[in-house]
């Protein structure tokens, strides 16, 4: 439950980064990077803690069913975007300054890193049940978008900071129902193939020896 969380958590500081993009992009940019290098931070924060907690309750054994299926629930993946947001949020929020002029570069970087994280979430959610075309649709051209935006900035016609917010506001509404939708199909899985477990048959023997004693002569007296 806390990796669901932490998931709509990150989801809705995307929304906010974005958001906050589309709105104030043209004026001063100062306050509104220490404002999504905290964003950032807690993001990757809360993930990180989220991640501890879930590893500390997994005891790494996976027991599987006749069929090969996994029964029990599958380690979390080590929050490699978490950590990621972290670092960079802390930059941006003790130094502004160094990340005005490069703010597109590096909001394009946390969009790959995004749509890549989706990726690897779809991929493992695969097991549990079928991913059509249309999920893998939008972290590809969140993708895409943000690699254009560091190889060509120019093609983003003269507003990279605002398609970038878009982008955002979408990968953040995106992540949110993919990670609603897996928790809920994992859920799903999980109570489908736990073993139900059987009452157990006990069988009491008794010694012979006691059964000897314990006899005793049965009376063939029948009523006349």
């Amino acid at each position: 439950m806390k990796i669901l969380q932490s998931s709509i958590f990150r989801a809705i500081c995307a929304i906010v980064v974005g958001a906050l993009l589309i709105k104030y992009r043209e004026e001063t940019v100062t306050w509104l990077t220490i404002a999504i290098g905290v964003l950032f931070f807690l993001s990757g924060l809360i993930s990180c803690i989220a991640y501890l907690s879930a590893k500390k309750k997994s005891d790494g054994v996976e027991v599987y069913d006749a069929q090969g299926n996994p029964i029990t629930p599958s380690t979390p993946a080590f929050p490699i975007v978490g950590i990621g947001s972290m670092v960079l949020g802390g930059i941006l929020a003790l130094a502004p300054n160094l990340f005005i002029h490069g703010l597109m570069y590096v909001l394009a970087a946390v969009l790959i890193l995004g749509a890549l994280n989706q990726f690897f979430n779809l991929a493992s959610a695969k097991k549990y049940a079928h991913i059509g075309l249309a999920w893998w649709l939008f972290p590809t051209i969140i993708f895409l978008v943000g690699l254009l935006a560091i190889i060509k900035p120019d093609l983003i016609a003269t507003a990279p900071l605002f398609v970038i917010g878009w982008c955002m506001m979408i990968y953040g509404v995106i992540d949110m129902v993919n990670a609603i939708k897996v928790h809920q199909c994992r859920k799903a899985y999980e109570k489908a193939h736990t073993p139900i477990e059987q009452p157990s048959e006990t069988t009491i023997t008794m010694p012979a020896e006691g059964l000897e004693q314990t006899e005793e002569p049965v009376s063939s007296d029948l009523p006349e």
